[in-house]
């Protein structure tokens, strides 16, 4: 394997999973190893991100460019794949909390005796965790299988589903090198000073350069490093979402940018008047994809089509009732459960949540009412009248 193919391939696996470890990813562990160096220099200079390993894990402490967008929430391990919601990523840093002080081994019903004690403290009283209903536990199954997946936690015996049904237990070994790596912020979290939940959040995401803008080299690379992190987090950075400064900057530096991300990932730039897009040929380095297979992928697309088309916002229940005419007219292909009647404003609210994490649309209120509304890049899903030619290749 080139040099450039290995870098590409190591830096690709550290984008898709920040957290690699060489048991379950031998081959991508291998691969950061051998370009250590160089990844190294390239996200501390392009990025801010710092590239920990040790002789089991590898971890890219990425943090993000928007620290407000909440459109890729992290989801349970295996099928479902249910968003987390508060309550999920509640749970999930009190049983981090639990698992610091745990054994190298602990059981489930032990783990969530811990994580109800905690979870009785007043900054919690909304969340009413006390495992007594079902979907409690179901929540705190999900957070433990995601822990499973990052190798925080590795099953010995038991089974998670056996919990929620109060039939058994679950006993797991605690990987204390993993758990000590998931922390990504360049900043603990026990130094930022109490204040509006936005302002926290992005403190805590706040590089050491970010804190000391004191010079104009300074101030240009904190730039860099926000801009470098949207283009490869983010579907579309639309240059309305920029600052003056980060408008500014991107202008003269444009090409600079582009060329170095294109030069580690093999990501193509797509330049047009609203935004840029890095493209990627091989359509592997993305959580969401568009088009999807399954009946909720065809509404998406067919939805997407319906949007770009329509050249105003639509509410949602204008969508529901698109939605109904697609379910009738696509009947033989649709899921029967979808197709069922009732059954339209859960497509519309996967759908809307899968465009929006493309940057496709963004919601909006038309008189109080729920609507949603196209951006520019949605403009790719708008189908065009078709052009019938002659033999000759002219337009009758």
């Amino acid at each position: 394997m080139s040099a450039p193919e290995g870098l590409h391939r190591a830096a690709r696996a550290l984008l898709s999973r920040p957290l690699l470890r060489a048991s379950a990813h031998p081959q991508e562990f291998r691969l950061v190893r051998e370009h250590l160096h160089e990844l190294r220099r390239w996200f501390d200079r392009n990025t801010g991100w710092r590239l920990y390993t040790d002789a089991e894990t590898a971890r890219l402490r990425k943090v993000p460019g928007d620290p407000g967008n909440a459109t890729h929430p992290a989801r349970e391990a295996g099928r479902g794949r249910q968003a987390f919601d508060r309550r999920r990523y509640v749970l999930f840093c009190l049983a981090l909390a639990v698992l610091e002080r745990a054994e190298a081994q602990t059981a489930l019903g032990r783990m969530a005796e811990h994580i109800v004690l905690e979870a009785s403290a007043p900054e919690f009283a909304d969340l009413g965790f006390t495992l007594a209903a079902r979907d409690q536990r179901m929540d705190l199954v999900a957070v433990v299988r995601l822990l499973v997946d990052l190798g925080v936690l590795s099953r010995v015996a038991g089974d998670e589903g056996a919990f929620v049904g109060r039939q058994g237990d679950a006993l797991y070994d605690v990987d204390r090198r993993v758990l000590a790596a998931l922390l990504a912020g360049a900043r603990g979290p026990s130094t930022v000073p109490h204040g509006d939940h936005g302002a926290r959040l992005t403190a805590l995401a706040e590089d050491g350069v970010a804190q000391q803008l004191d010079s104009d080299d300074l101030r240009n690379t904190a730039i860099r490093h926000r801009l470098t992190r949207r283009l490869l987090d983010d579907p579309v950075l639309y240059f309305d979402t920029l600052t003056p400064q980060e408008q500014a900057y991107l202008t003269g530096q444009r090409g600079a940018i582009t060329r170095r991300i294109h030069e580690l990932t093999g990501l193509v730039a797509e330049v047009r008047a609203e935004g840029i897009a890095m493209v990627d040929p091989r359509d592997d380095l993305t959580d969401v994809r568009m088009p999807e297979q399954g009946t909720t992928g065809h509404a998406t697309l067919l939805l997407a089509e319906y949007l770009a088309a329509a050249g105003r916002p639509l509410t949602l229940d204008e969508l529901a009732a698109r939605v109904r005419e697609l379910a009738d007219e696509h009947a033989s292909y649709w899921a029967k459960s979808a197709r069922a009647p009732g059954n339209e404003p859960e497509l519309v609210a996967a759908a809307v949540d899968r465009l929006r994490a493309l940057d496709l649309v963004e919601p909006q209120s038309l008189d109080g009412v729920p609507a949603v509304a196209a951006r520019p890049a949605l403009a790719r899903y708008a189908v065009a009248a078709p052009v019938v030619t002659t033999p000759e290749g002219e337009t009758p």
